[in-house]
C-alpha cells in the first residue's frame, strides 16, 4: 500500500525521525524523553517491518533507558 508515492513502512520510517527530531526541541527532559521514546517505538516497529535488527535492538534500548530515567531514577531518586 503506498500514499503519494510512497509505501506505509516508509512513512513510518518517516514518522519516527519526526518524533526523535521533535523530541531534541524539547526544553524540558520529561517531555524530551517521552517524544523520543514514541519516536524510538516507531523505530522499533520499523525495523521489524524491515527485518533490520540494528535498528531494532538499537531503539529498544533507548526506549528501556528512558523508561527507567523517567520511572525506575526518579521512584529512587524521591523525586
Amino acid at each position: 500500500m503506498e500514499v503519494f508515492g510512497i509505501s506505509y513502512i516508509e512513512w513510518i520510517g518517516y514518522l519516527a525521525s519526526f518524533f526523535l527530531l521533535l523530541s531534541f526541541l524539547m526544553r524540558n527532559i520529561t517531555t524530551l524523553r517521552y517524544i523520543n521514546s514514541l519516536g524510538c517505538l516507531l523505530f522499533v516497529i520499523y525495523g521489524l517491518l524491515l527485518d533490520s535488527w540494528p535498528i531494532t535492538i538499537t531503539n529498544g534500548a533507548i526506549i528501556l533507558i528512558n523508561i527507567y530515567y523517567l520511572f525506575i531514577n526518579r521512584k529512587n531518586s524521591g523525586s
